[in-house]
């Protein structure tokens, strides 16, 4: 019987964050069966590492529909349940995005560094408003549509109030359809309480999950956006999951000496299911 692990990224508390399935003896599990367990388990994501350890981890990663190429919060869920095994360190994985390295520290906090991320027009954005409920009025237009990628395309949208995010209910199967056409993996909804602090909310609907309490793919994505339009900072943090009651808080840093971006936060163990 396959033996999965239940963490919850970017939290210290097991009832806040995302929660996530990690897996850390994948080997011989095929692609159907990786994804009945990914159904079963139920969460955003679930994590595999496919082959026996090396210096480099292959790790594949499953909503409960289908597979996707990254996943920030398992990437951090599956670091920390490494770490807490063989102890702090640098861990690389090998995504169908590329390579990301994680950096856990003594405390267990993980910091992913991305791949090389890359930002473009939105172009059209009026059915996705309709999709959300929302009016082009209610748009931060200094903080312009875009999708931005860091391992997965997320469409950035940001409210010009924390009402309007808060405030979220969406046509499931219409934002789908949306996303399944333009390849997105979230929306990245955002709310800017000051330049180094946002609200952010991201459905979820291509996963079968109506919305993710915390995520790292799209933290990184919107790290880049933020470079993007010439508004990065240091360090700059996101607050996700409140809306949901699963508090979650995630760490953007921009140096700018590398065009990649580092996300960090903590996980910690679910010792039942969430």
């Amino acid at each position: 019987m396959t033996s999965v692990l239940r963490y919850a990224a970017f939290t210290l508390d097991p009832a806040g964050g995302n929660p996530a399935g990690v897996v850390l003896d994948a080997r011989g599990l095929d692609d159907d069966t990786m994804q009945a367990i990914a159904a079963d388990v139920g969460y955003s994501e679930t994590a595999f590492l496919t082959e026996e350890a090396t210096d480099v981890q292959p790790v594949r990663y499953f909503s409960p529909k289908a597979e996707v190429p990254f996943c920030g919060h398992a990437t951090v869920a599956t670091a920390v349940a490494i770490a807490e095994r063989n102890g702090p360190g640098e861990i690389v994985f090998s995504t169908a995005a590329g390579l990301v390295p994680v950096m856990v520290d003594d405390d267990l906090r993980a910091t992913l560094t991305s791949v090389e991320p890359h930002v473009e027009e939105a172009g059209d954005i009026q059915d996705v408003l309709k999709l959300l409920g929302w009016s082009a009025e209610e748009l931060n237009p200094e903080l312009p549509p875009r999708i931005a990628y860091a391992g997965a395309r997320h469409l950035v949208l940001s409210t010009a109030t924390r009402q309007r995010l808060a405030d979220l209910e969406y046509d499931f199967d219409g934002l789908t359809a949306y996303m399944l056409e333009r390849d997105l993996t979230t929306l990245q909804l955002v709310w800017r309480e000051s330049p180094t602090v946002f609200h952010v909310r991201d459905p979820f609907p291509v996963g079968g999950v109506v919305e993710d309490p915390a995520t790292g793919a799209a933290a990184a994505a919107f790290g880049a956006y933020l470079r993007e339009l010439g508004l990065a900072q240091p360090a700059i943090t996101l607050h996700q999951g409140d809306d949901l009651g699963r508090p979650s808080l995630i760490t953007v840093e921009l140096r700018p000496d590398d065009s990649r971006v580092r996300v960090s936060g903590n996980a910690v163990p679910i010792t039942a299911p969430a």
